[in-house]
């Protein structure tokens, strides 16, 4: 009996060992992704980041939607594991890496988001955020209005150091 007790036990210990071993990382590629950016694209990025005013004009303003389950740990545009639960979105013409803040017309709230696919591939939307992002902005419909605005990458890495503070 307890030879019988002491096997199951070691097969239980054994089996939980084995359930709770760690998802191993995704080495990132070091290869540079290409991307077909209109130049069109490129001198609107290029003109919104010189002016400098008071309330810039919205980058873009329309529909968005997001995305989750079904690509989580897909591969995106940019080469790396989509995961639903990070701030990124998928745009059609903005650079990969390019750092966007989306305002939720219908109740004011924003996030910033990084660009890391392409999309969204239905028509009369301008953006596909993924589901943090919109959980973030309290997404209660599949779509709603957003208006996008650039952000400046050393804004983004300066409110980062702010936040967690020097380490």
């Amino acid at each position: 009996m307890n030879r019988v007790l002491s096997i199951l036990m070691a097969a239980l210990i054994l089996g939980a060992s084995v359930g709770a071993t760690p998802v191993p990382n995704h080495p990132k590629s070091n290869t540079p992704v290409a991307s077909k950016v209109t130049s069109k694209a490129k001198s609107q990025v290029k003109s919104h980041a010189r002016s400098k005013s008071s309330k810039p004009a919205a980058y873009q303003v329309g529909n968005a939607s997001w995305y989750g389950k079904s690509f989580h740990g897909r591969a995106t545009a940019s080469g790396e594991d989509f995961d639903m639960f990070e701030l990124t979105a998928a745009h059609r013409q903005l650079p990969l890496g390019s750092f966007v803040r989306v305002t939720n017309l219908h109740n004011g709230k924003t996030v910033v988001v990084r660009v890391n696919d392409r999309g969204p591939y239905i028509k009369g939307r301008i953006l596909d955020l993924s589901y943090g992002a919109a959980r973030m902005l309290d997404f209660h419909r599949g779509v709603e209005r957003v208006r996008l605005d650039l952000v400046e990458p050393a804004t983004v890495a300066s409110a980062r150091v702010s936040i967690g503070g020097p380490e």
